[in-house]
């Protein structure tokens, strides 16, 4: 049985402007298809506005899970709850990111990150003055007008994270979405999401198999496999010697 149990974490936002981010709660939830259980018996509680990163070796459910919050995998048993009310479809309020950035390569990088403002009904105006705010602040002004086979996978990632948060999601499921970038590219896209994050209120459960990654990014770290959330300290400081002795015990997981 794999059982994560996560305390609350208070919010830190001022009272002036409280979250906004959805609670996320599992109960002695069983996650899969048909016929077989990934994870059973998992217990999960994601406060909002944190980010939770997710850990664990291939084939422990870390993309079933994400699915599972995102309404497209019924789970098998159990409760699986947005602000106490259970998840039985995919909403508007839940934005999925995946590795693949999924653009549309007919549409333009402003069209791409109007397209789910246009589902929701919102007036052509605003909706491009949205997307255009959004495609700023990822960093890529002046590229509106581009399809996206003419700019970088780096680039397009950025699309796509300008794209999920310009509908203003209350919960945001990334699935790897750096795991096809270098070094470099996959450290800044790091950096960029705590950035444009940051005044949103938006809860992030975020799954990837770079350890690094997990302690940067993390609020806390949910080890699949072991069954333990790990609280990361703040400011994020990727050589802090506590950073160290926590990438330690992750990694320990990884081959239990």
């Amino acid at each position: 049985m794999t059982a994560v149990s996560a305390k609350t974490l208070a919010p830190t936002a001022s009272p002036a402007a409280p979250p906004r981010g959805s609670r996320l709660v599992l109960r002695r939830a069983s996650l899969g298809r048909a016929g077989g259980a990934v994870v059973d018996g998992l217990d999960l509680d994601v406060s909002p506005g944190e980010i939770l990163t997710v850990v664990g070796p291939s084939g422990c459910g870390k993309s079933t899970l994400l699915r599972t919050l995102a309404g497209l995998l019924p789970p098998l048993g159990g409760e699986v709850a947005q602000d106490g009310e259970p998840i039985t479809a995919p909403r508007a309020d839940r934005a999925l990111v995946f590795q693949d950035d999924a653009l549309l390569p007919w549409r333009t990088v402003r069209a791409n990150v109007e397209l789910p403002l246009a589902i929701k009904g919102v007036p052509r105006g605003e909706r491009r003055r949205r997307a255009e705010e959004w495609i700023a602040r990822v960093g890529l002004a002046g590229h509106e007008a581009k399809l996206p086979h003419r700019i970088s996978g780096g680039q397009r990632q950025r699309v796509q994270l300008a794209r999920a948060l310009a509908a203003e999601p209350r919960a945001v499921l990334m699935d790897e979405p750096f795991g096809a970038l270098d070094a470099q590219t996959r450290a800044g896209m790091q950096r960029l999401l705590v950035d444009v994050l940051e005044g949103t209120g938006a809860t992030v459960v975020f799954v990837t198999h770079d350890v690094d990654e997990a302690l940067f990014l993390g609020d806390r770290v949910a080890l699949l496999a072991t069954g333990r959330v790990l609280d990361v300290p703040r400011p994020r400081d990727r050589e802090a010697p506590t950073n160290a002795e926590l990438r330690r015990e992750v990694l320990a997981s990884l081959a239990s």
